[in-house]
């Protein structure tokens, strides 16, 4: 891993190397600023316990294991995988069958902050008593865990190993940027911007299309790693618009202020034109349309449940009236999620000075982004069609 520093500017990376939210427990971390995730996912909670319920429950002697893919380094993941095991033992319960071990599998690429995480499981729990004291034990895992690093676009576990997949938060993450976006010979290159939204329909085309291609390998190689009877329950970032450069939520979160502080720092020539249009970044927000194409072309897993589940805004602030601590809000929720790619590109003196700039205009703006500022998610749930 190259070093960083100020002005330490780290080229031709792939992604999956350095992508990453934003690691330890400071005031920008992922971990400090994930509140909103953890509300959006408890109000669709009722969603994965549906999910839940269709899971196959094979035999209390063989363990089930359940992951979360995209886990990052906060405790929402945590928290989760607490509900989907205590779900699970419920069933079991309900049946007159004494629940299984559990193993829990947190993965996410390489470059996440897995210590952080680690250090946020509670004590696991005494397995040589049984399951009753087992869960009585209180701040106590009911659970083995293990972190998996590696990209979910390719395989990650043995096959027909995996009871149960959960992601959140994650699949809007592309595997790269497109090509194309970036050549400045392409009709896609997105030029002037640093995202998707507002750009034009070739670049929203390159866009789609990676997006596209990233799914179908996520769900070919789930397929392969799911037991016969097992389920997903996934949550990305998602649009209602049919129009790809209109990225809603995402949109206003990349493409506007993050944007015009980017404009900024080029006016000042502090970066040049050409060091902005090399940086754009990797999400999309899909339509319905766009996340039932590519299910639909792979046949591998059954839509129980697709539909757009409207998740509330990103920022969590104690006193929406004071516009500074919206700005802050702004700044902190765009640099834990994409603080380490402007690092990268930029440095750390100059990615100092970008978030200020959005700090700065967020405050000006701050009542607009407390009304419009809304995510929208693709919620879905899958199981595995037995061939």
């Amino acid at each position: 891993m190259a070093p960083k520093g100020d002005n330490v500017v780290v080229s031709n990376m792939k992604l999956e190397r350095l992508l990453s939210m934003k690691g330890g427990k400071g005031e920008s971390s992922y971990a400090n600023n994930s509140k909103a995730q953890a509300l959006h996912a408890r109000s669709m909670l009722h969603l994965l316990e549906e999910t839940l319920d269709g899971v196959q429950l094979n035999s209390p002697e063989v363990p089930f294991v359940v992951v979360d893919l995209g886990c990052s380094c906060g405790s929402n993941t945590i928290y989760i995988v607490d509900v989907i095991i205590k779900h699970i033992i419920k069933r079991y319960e309900g049946l007159g069958y004494e629940p299984p071990e559990f193993s829990a599998f947190f993965s996410d690429l390489p470059s996440n902050d897995f210590n952080t995480l680690f250090q946020l499981l509670p004590p696991l729990a005494n397995y040589g008593g049984s399951m009753e004291e087992c869960l009585a034990a209180n701040n106590h895992r009911s659970y083995f865990a293990a972190g998996v690093p590696g990209s979910f676009y390719r395989r990650l576990f043995p096959a027909r190993s995996i009871d149960v997949f959960h992601s959140a938060f994650s699949l809007h993450w592309l595997s790269q940027v497109p090509e194309s976006v970036l050549d400045k010979k392409s009709m896609a290159y997105n030029k002037g911007r640093v995202f998707i939204h507002g750009a034009d329909e070739s670049t929203a085309k390159a866009y789609r299309k990676q997006f596209q291609t990233d799914l179908a390998r996520f769900l070919r190689s789930r397929s392969q790693e799911v037991k016969r009877g097992g389920s997903m329950f996934l949550v990305c970032l998602g649009r209602t618009s049919v129009d790809p450069t209109d990225q809603g939520g995402a949109g206003l979160l990349f493409g506007t202020h993050f944007q015009d502080a980017w404009d900024d720092l080029v006016q000042e020539g502090l970066v040049n034109s050409d060091k902005r249009d090399n940086f754009n970044i990797p999400v999309y927000a899909p339509s319905l349309q766009d996340f039932k194409e590519v299910v639909e072309a792979d046949g591998s897993f059954a839509i129980n449940k697709l539909e757009v589940f409207k998740g509330g805004s990103p920022l969590v602030v104690s006193q929406p009236d004071d516009a500074a601590e919206v700005g802050r809000a702004l700044a902190n929720c765009c640099r834990s999620v994409s603080g380490v790619l402007v690092d990268a590109h930029i440095g750390d003196r100059l990615s100092e000075e970008l978030f200020s700039r959005v700090e700065c205009r967020a405050t000006s703006h701050a009542k607009d982004l407390l009304e419009q500022l809304q995510f929208f998610h693709i919620v879905a749930s899958l199981s595995l069609i037995h061939a």
